[in-house]
């Protein structure tokens, strides 16, 4: 009991950080596709929903204390302003969990001004998307490496 609550558990804190390997963490443990996925959800939307609330002057604060000495127009940076301009909100939030963090995700989202209503639902619904197709995929992938 307690070593399947440490396996959600491990599934939810890797995907509230990065959402790309939960379901790699869910996978290699022998969890089911479902669970997998929805743990992976949880971590994430709880991640949103934590930067999200974080009022705006905590959080400039926090943004300042991190990148006060770093170049303000890096390759990454550009690619993030291009994504925002071409996409806007449900774009940036549809790439967060493959491109960036959920919490630099939100970041973003936030910074270029997205409703923070809004951005909850897309940022739920690409959680969704990805959750499962990314469990599919790594469940099917590791049954052809491990069975052949």
């Amino acid at each position: 009991m307690i070593e399947t609550l440490l396996e959600y558990g491990m599934v939810f804190l890797t995907s509230m950080f990065k959402f790309a390997l939960a379901p790699l963490a869910g996978i290699a443990r022998d969890m089911s596709i479902v669970e997998t996925a929805l743990f992976t959800i949880l971590g994430m939307m709880t991640t949103v929903l934590i930067v999200a609330g974080i009022k705006d002057e905590f959080r400039r604060k926090l943004i300042w204390k991190f990148k006060r000495n770093k170049a303000l127009f890096t390759k990454r940076n550009r690619r993030i302003v291009t994504i925002w301009n071409k996409y806007g909100l449900a774009g940036v939030a549809f790439l967060t969990p493959v491109l960036f963090s959920p919490i630099v995700g939100v970041l973003v989202a936030v910074s270029f001004g997205g409703s923070k209503s809004k951005m909850v639902k897309y940022m739920f619904v690409s959680a969704a998307f990805w959750g499962f197709t990314l469990s599919i995929l790594y469940k099917l992938v590791g049954n052809l490496i491990f069975v052949a």
